[in-house]
Formats: structure tokens, sequence, C-alpha cells
């Protein structure tokens, strides 16, 4: 029964911190992107941005896969993301704190009442006031988990003081087994560290894995040295979250993923050299601390002497290792070689293991929605060129070519499209909710749009089949003049594609498409009426068919800049 209490209140407490990242992220969610994109120009700033996302969101799990998904999306370099993730390892030595301090009060006194004042905001407010609520009740829920834990798992003092028989012989049994094993030097050791590890991967958290690793030490089940080793193999096993978020990801993103491993061995690999040096250093540290720390059952100087152990390792880790990126960034280089065969990064996204952030997510999405209209505009500008050559050649590589782009744009729209319905299920703040909705119209968009340009390529294709070009001069300088037009509003689009656009943009864009609507009315009347002389009946039906769907890319156009404003139709 003791288990499940406990494992409920393990629960209670990684849903919490999920509530809280979650609030956090849609209501600082944008600034916080920004933040991240621009003030990692150089490593001390990159420490300061990765250390303050990850105080907010209580995970440098999070923290690392939203670097490992800024490297996949071309927004971070190497050596910036290395800086953003030395940051982050600081960053989630709040949580030993919190342990520690909230520990000298009965958490149910705290948590309840900032859950009460959070529900309101959950039922009755709106937008930024609903954030603000989940956000209060992912603190409450975070604090009355850890308030439950510390409770469930019993004190061994109490245990062997106990009238009992079958409880003093449990306790003394655990004693026996942690003696046995604990007497064996750096083995003992490395044997809690693998430990450490296995626990943070099973718990898919840091922070909770310090979460039990205090409370049991508190509580007389482990003593000081083995927490120490246990805390440092829960830092090389939240690497391991980072990795799988690189699994499919472009050269770039899977180099992150490994300098953040590469970081966090050095760090464990000089601390175990220097680890009995260093215990005795923490624990003098732990031992000025004001009596008022320890008077408490619960609030021994062990559980401060953990987070002082944990900030300082990690604190001296960055002051080491800060000045050697570049070499770590040459040395992930070499160790994942750049792939040859590695698809456009324009479209290269990740699909599966972003979700537990995807709300920080949405600038990849972006990257792939504007590398989807690169690739529509590089089809467009090769058949504005195959246009305009008239001369009989063989365009069947230019063909296959357009139709691999086409194939191309087709797989990213289902990707993105996929990725972007599962987010919508999730909770999101209004405006990237509305983002959201935009840009899943917007890929669609785009692919018909790319559609429309393969089908020109193959018009062309047919017309140069006849062996000369069955248009006049006069026609011919006005499909060039056309497809110069349609081709100045595709470029147009992409450089305003990602939402929010202004209003003006789309008064723009509404003065492009009249201009096409006229040209191509004025086309095919002109068409019809050479019908209706006698002319070349599949010369005009060629010529129209064209009109059609150089009318149709502009329609496209203008709903994807409609989607970005807003303001569809």
């Amino acid at each position: 029964m003791t288990f499940l209490i406990i494992l409920g209140s393990l629960g209670i407490f990684l849903y919490g911190m999920k509530v809280l990242s979650e609030g956090i992220q849609k209501t600082a969610g944008e600034k916080m992107r920004q933040v991240m994109a621009t003030m990692t120009h150089n490593r001390v700033a990159g420490v300061g941005t990765g250390f303050l996302t990850t105080c907010l969101l209580q995970s440098s799990s999070a923290t690392t896969v939203i670097v490992v998904s800024f490297c996949n999306a071309g927004l971070l370099t190497l050596v910036e993301s290395i800086g953003v993730i030395m940051g982050a390892n600081l960053g989630t030595t709040l949580t030993a704190w919190i342990i520690a301090v909230v520990g000298k009060f009965s958490l149910a006194n705290v948590a309840l009442p900032i859950i009460g004042i959070g529900t309101p905001f959950i039922f009755v407010g709106k937008g930024k006031w609903k954030n603000i609520g989940q956000i209060l009740i992912g603190f409450g829920l975070l604090f009355y988990g850890l308030g439950a834990l510390k409770d469930a798992v019993p004190d061994v003092k109490s245990m062997l003081a106990s009238t009992e028989p079958e409880i003093v012989q449990k306790a003394e049994s655990w004693r026996a087994f942690i003696e046995n094993i604990s007497g064996k030097g750096y083995l003992s050791l490395v044997m809690f560290l693998v430990g450490g590890v296995l626990l943070t991967i099973a718990v898919q958290s840091s922070s909770a894995a310090m979460a039990i690793t205090v409370t049991l030490a508190l509580n007389g089940w482990i003593g000081f040295e083995e927490s120490c080793a246990i805390v440092l193999g829960e830092n090389i096993g939240t690497t391991v979250t980072a990795y799988l978020a690189s699994l499919g990801a472009n050269t770039n993103a899977k180099r992150a993923a490994r300098a953040h491993f590469t970081f966090n061995i050095l760090g464990v690999a000089w601390m175990l050299a220097a680890f009995y040096a260093f215990i005795p250093m923490v624990e003098s540290i732990g031992s000025s601390l004001p009596d008022s720390f320890r008077t408490e059952k619960h609030s021994t100087p062990i559980g401060f002497n953990l987070a002082i152990f944990h900030s300082t390792f990690n604190f001296i880790n960055i002051c080491l290792l800060i000045g050697f990126v570049p070499w770590i960034a040459k040395f992930v280089t070499k160790w994942v070689k750049d792939d040859e065969k590695e698809s456009d990064s324009r479209l290269h996204f990740i699909t599966q293991n972003l979700m537990k952030v995807g709300e920080m997510n949405l600038p990849e999405v972006q990257n792939a929605v504007e590398g989807m209209a690169d690739i529509t505009l590089e089809m467009y500008d090769d058949f504005e060129k195959m246009f305009s050559d008239s001369r009989t050649i063989d365009l069947t590589p230019a063909v296959e070519k357009s139709k691999g782009l086409e194939n191309a744009t087709d797989q990213c729209m289902a990707d993105i499209t996929q990725y972007l319905v599962r987010l919508s299920a999730s909770e999101l703040s209004q405006r990237n909710a509305d983002d959201v909705s935009s840009m899943i119209r917007i890929v669609s968009e785009l692919e018909e749009a790319s559609d429309c340009v393969h089908r020109l390529v193959m018009l062309t294709d047919r017309r140069n089949r006849k062996g000369h070009n069955p248009f006049s001069d006069d026609t011919t300088l006005a499909l060039k003049r056309f497809t110069r037009i349609v081709g100045e509003f595709l470029d147009f689009t992409r450089k305003n594609i990602t939402p929010p656009i202004s209003l003006n943009i789309l008064k723009e864009a509404e003065e492009f498409e009249s201009s096409v609507d006229d040209m191509r009315r004025s086309l095919n009347k002109a068409s019809l009426s050479r019908m209706q002389e006698d002319g070349d009946l599949k010369r005009e039906m060629l010529q129209i068919d064209i009109n059609n769907q150089l009318e149709k890319i502009g329609n496209h156009c203008l709903n994807v800049i409609q989607s970005a404003t807003g303001t569809v139709d």
C-alpha cells in the first residue's frame, strides 16, 4: 500500500510540473521563444537564457528538447545551443532547493490554498487570467505531490524505534543492504550513479528523480555520499530525453543532443575524480547554515547539503567547460558527421518527439511551412525558365524534377498537418491556437499551389512537343507578362507567410490577385475570339489551361495571405 501511495504522490508531482509548464508556455511562451532565439549571441548569455528558461519551466528536459528543436529549425547554431544546455543544467538545481526548503513546512497548508486561489481563474477567467490560474494550480499540485511523497516515505529512525519487530527487521535489512554496497569505494559510487541514470530514465524527469532522491535521503534510506552519486547519475540520465528528441532530426540537432551528453559526462568524470575531496567541502558549507534549517525532523542538513552539492557541481562544471565550448562543438561535429543523404532541411520536421513542448516548438513548424513555400517558389522559377524557352528540347528531366518536388511538398503538408492537428487537440493560448489554425490552412494552400505549378510544367512540355511555339508573338509576350506577375505574387507571399500579418499586406495581396484575375479574363477572352474566327482549337485550349492554372496560383497566394492575417473568406 505504501508503494502505491508513493507512486500516486509522484504522479501528482509530475502532473503538477506538466500543468505548471503548460501554463507558463501559454503565458510567456512567445517571449521565451524570442529570448531563446535572440539572447544567445554569446556563451554567457546562452547560459543565462538556459538557466531562466529551466527555472520557469521547471524541467531541464523541456529546455533541452526546445534547444534540439531550435537547432533543427536553424534558429540556434551548435555553439549557441551548448551554452543554453549548460544553463539548463544549472536551472534544474532549483528543484533540489525547493524540496529542501519546503520540506520544513506542512505542504498541504501551502498547496491547497494555492490551488484554491487558482481554481476560480480556470473556470471564470479567459486568456491570460486562465493561464495564470493554470500556473497556480500547477504549483499547488507540485507542492502537494512533494508533501505527499515526503509523508509517504517512512523515516528509518522511526522504523528502528518501532515496537513492531517486523518493521524493525525491514529497516535493519535495508540498512545492512546499503552498508554492504556502500563499502566498496569507487565501485559503490559507480553502482549508485548507474542507479541514478536508470531512475531518471524510468521516470523521464530529472526533477522527479531528484525529488525521490532527496526524500529518501531526508528519511534516512540512503546516506549523503550515496545521494550525491545518484544525483550525478541523474545528470547523465536526463540527457536521454534530448537524445530521443533528436531521433529523426537533422544533423545539427543530433549534434546538440550529443553535446548535452558530452558536457554532462565530462562533468561527472571530473566530479568522480574529486568526489571524496568535494564532499567534505559541501558538508562544511551545510554545517554553517543557521540552526533554523535543521529544527524539524524532515529538514536535516542532508536536504540542503544535496541542494548545495547539485548547485555547486553544476556551477563549477560550467565555469570549467564554458571556455571549451568550441572544442565540444568540434568533437560532436566529428562524432555526428554530415549526412549527404539527409533530406532537404527546409522540409525536415520532427513530428514525434516534441509534443511535450509543442507550444514552444511552433518556430520549427513555421520553419517547415516556409520551407514548403521555398520549394513551391523554386518549382515556379523552373517553370518560368522552361516557358521562356520555346525550343524543341527534351523536358523529361525538368518534368521529373518538378514531380519530385511536388511529391516532397505533399509529404511535408501531411507531416505538418498531422503535427498541427495533434497540437490543436491540446490546450493552447488563444494566439497560438489561431496561429495553428492559420498554418493548417496555409500548408494546404501551398500544396495546391505546387500542384498547379506542376500542371504548368506538364502543359509547357506539351507545348514544346509540338515542334514549334504555337502562340503568336503578341500572345507569347502577354503570357510572359502574366507569368512574371504571378511569380512576383508568389514571391510576395513567401515573404509574408508567417502569421500574424498586417492588413496593409493583405491589401497589397488583393491588388495582386485582382491584376491576375484581370489578365486571365483578358487572355481567355482573346482566345475565345480567335476560336470563333476558326483559330487553332487545341492551341487556344492549351493557352486557356495555362491561364487558368496561373490564375489558380494567384487565388492560393491570396488565401495564404488571408490565413496569415486571420481574415479567411
